[in-house]
């Protein structure tokens, strides 16, 4: 078992004593401003379907509260665990099994007071639930579309989605061969860049966030490649796009 896996074991043991009889209500947390929060802040570390998110180099929030929930435990004691990780993140080291390197923490007061009562139940809200949020809820967060980015005068800008979540605010691009400058503008706190690979071309630019722009150049020849942010755990959370060049 992770360390991640066994640290929700230890607190689903707490909150079933600390909690019975007395769990946390639902008493006007805002489910909307939970979820904008948790894709800005949460969703380039973890996987939470409803929201979108699928980070990878945190606890997958569908998988951790599934048996939970199974088992009977109700939602807002998973809301009184997550407030609680919140407050007091791990702050043991922990290690992508598969490459050895040692995964980003989960930094203190990364949402504070209220903020952090709205994560909290928006997560247990969504963890492990089936179906699709509606309403107000659905358009919370911004996640990568199908809009396609086209190539101006050697110049191509694909820049980030500003709530901070694994995407692009392009799906894919177009381009015409030869020299080429990509920007990746980075208005989010989260860390992000731009880089490229195909037709035995490989470049990055540098990780930016808080307004930066990642930058690349390429001389590339008629083909399909991929464009992707290279910081560890985004790609694989479905941070890329398509290039066509043509």
């Amino acid at each position: 078992m992770s360390g991640g896996r066994i640290r929700i074991a230890l607190l689903l043991c707490i909150a079933a004593v600390s909690l019975t009889g007395c769990e946390l209500k639902d008493d006007g947390d805002n489910l909307v401003n939970g979820k904008t929060l948790f894709v800005e802040k949460c969703a380039a570390c973890h996987t939470l379907a409803r929201a979108g998110a699928k980070g990878v180099s945190g606890p997958n929030l569908d998988q951790a509260f599934q048996q939970s929930l199974k088992e009977g435990y109700e939602r807002s004691t998973i809301q009184g665990i997550v407030h609680r990780q919140i407050l007091y993140p791990n702050r043991m080291a922990q290690f992508d099994p598969q490459t050895g390197k040692q995964l980003p923490s989960m930094p203190a007061d990364l949402v504070k007071g209220e903020d952090a009562e709205d994560v909290a139940a928006y997560v247990a809200m969504a963890a492990s639930a089936p179906g699709e949020d509606t309403g107000r809820l659905a358009k919370a967060g911004q996640t990568q579309n199908d809009k396609v980015a086209q190539e101006e005068g050697g110049t191509l800008d694909i820049p980030t989605v500003a709530s901070g979540a694994l995407a692009y605010q392009f799906g894919s691009a177009e381009a015409k061969p030869g020299a080429i400058t990509i920007n990746s503008k980075n208005d989010a706190s989260i860390p992000h860049d731009i880089a490229i690979e195909g037709n035995g071309v490989e470049e990055k630019g540098e990780v930016v966030q808080g307004g930066g722009t990642s930058t690349l150049k390429a001389d590339l020849k008629p083909g399909d490649y991929t464009f992707y942010c290279s910081v560890p755990g985004h790609r694989e959370g479905g941070m890329e796009g398509k290039l066509t060049v043509k």
